[in-house]
């Protein structure tokens, strides 16, 4: 690699354009306790996207078969596939640990307020300046590396600049008016024939990095995963769905 350019660039390049390293002996005693970590374990790497170059690069991962086409979800597949090629050329054997994809043990938002990322929006997912609401958690790795530690990002909350909620008034459902109702927004996705099914009105009325917002495609493939989550809470065969980091 040329001096001067990042280690992170690979992953950049690869869709996965927001890296943030955190020391773990610098996190809150609850997230260390959630880490569990092992012996030589000395940072914690959050990876996300933001935008729409992840969506792409995955898609031309299954065209030219380099990720499975049926994984379970193609995005944690080349996710995955990315992170290992990424520590197996800038950190050679350095141990590792992917916490995520996988069933999380770590707040990924808590994380992402930690770095700066994330400012939770009326909608329910986390928004800034640059991006909007348009980027998602998509790894979480522990390891015994040695990179430089990355600085918070420093803005205000996004929202408080907006002076007409453009958001609420586009929610059919009536489920920002005050806090997020999520049982509004249940009913109101599992209707047959739903506008909100595999999408959200809200979300696409929020001004801010509309630049960058996903395709039908995109919203399809992420909010097919949490209409699911609702459909098995509904029925009784999961607890609440709670908010999802990847989205």
């Amino acid at each position: 690699m040329s001096a001067g350019v990042s280690p992170w660039q690979q992953l950049a390049d690869a869709g996965l354009n927001r890296q943030h390293v955190f020391a773990l002996a610098d996190l809150p005693p609850e997230l260390r306790q959630q880490i569990a970590a092992q012996d030589g374990e000395t940072q914690l790497i959050l990876l996300g996207h933001a935008g729409q170059l992840l969506w792409e690069k995955v898609q031309a991962a299954q065209r030219d078969q380099a990720v499975d086409a049926v994984a379970a979800d193609p995005i944690d597949a080349y996710t995955v596939t990315c992170v290992r090629r990424f520590f197996a050329r800038q950190a050679p054997g350095v141990a590792y640990r992917i916490l995520y994809p996988g069933a999380p043990s770590v707040g990924l938002q808590a994380l992402g307020q930690l770095a700066g990322w994330h400012h939770a929006a009326p909608f329910m997912v986390g928004i800034d300046p640059q991006w909007g609401s348009w980027f998602a958690y998509r790894a979480l790795i522990v390891a015994a590396s040695d990179f430089p530690l990355s600085e918070p990002q420093t803005h205000a909350h996004p929202c408080a600049a907006c002076s007409e909620p453009l958001c609420r008034t586009a929610c059919p459902a009536a489920a920002l008016q005050a806090s997020f109702d999520l049982t509004a927004c249940a009913d109101f996705r599992l209707q047959p024939a739903s506008p909100c099914a595999t999408n959200c009105l809200a979300r696409r009325a929020c001004p801010l990095g509309q630049q960058h917002a996903y395709d039908a495609r995109q919203m399809q493939h992420s909010y097919g995963y949490s209409l699911q989550a609702l459909q098995r809470w509904r029925a009784g065969q999961a607890d609440s769905p709670g908010l999802s980091a990847a989205d």
